[in-house]
């Protein structure tokens, strides 16, 4: 009866070696299968939102730093970095803080010193 033991023992190890390898090729078959399909999907070109192109007109304290005209936000945005970028107003040592100059102050709320999560925000409430 020991023999037998020691026999079912070894055909147990020997079964999981198998079906572990067989595991491999079945995963490194399935990756070269990929591989194929995935260049023949052509991505679809992404189209905006229409609330993001709808023109919004700034009020004045925005319309300082952007311009008067009625623009989307995505435009207003843009003016909005431009305008950082010209003055140097991020912050050198911690890049997401914006420091507000005195344009932007009433922009901002009268904050000094805004996050450019919070700008957006705060911008949005100055759009009509």
């Amino acid at each position: 009866m020991a023999a037998k033991k020691g026999g079912k023992k070894a055909a147990k190890k020997g079964g999981a070696k198998k079906s572990g390898g067989a595991k491999k090729a079945a995963k490194g078959g399935a990756k070269k299968s990929a591989a194929k399909k995935a260049p023949a999907k052509k991505a679809a070109k992404r189209t905006p939102n229409a609330a993001f192109m709808k023109p919004m007109q700034p009020d004045a304290a925005l319309g300082a730093v952007v311009g008067n005209n009625p623009m989307p936000r995505t435009e207003i945005t843009k003016k909005l970095w431009g305008y950082i970028k010209r003055n140097s107003l991020q912050d050198a040592k911690e890049r997401r803080m914006i420091n507000a100059d005195d344009k932007l102050k009433p922009v901002f709320g009268g904050k000094g010193k805004v996050s450019m999560f919070e700008m957006t925000k705060l911008v949005n409430k100055h759009l009509k």
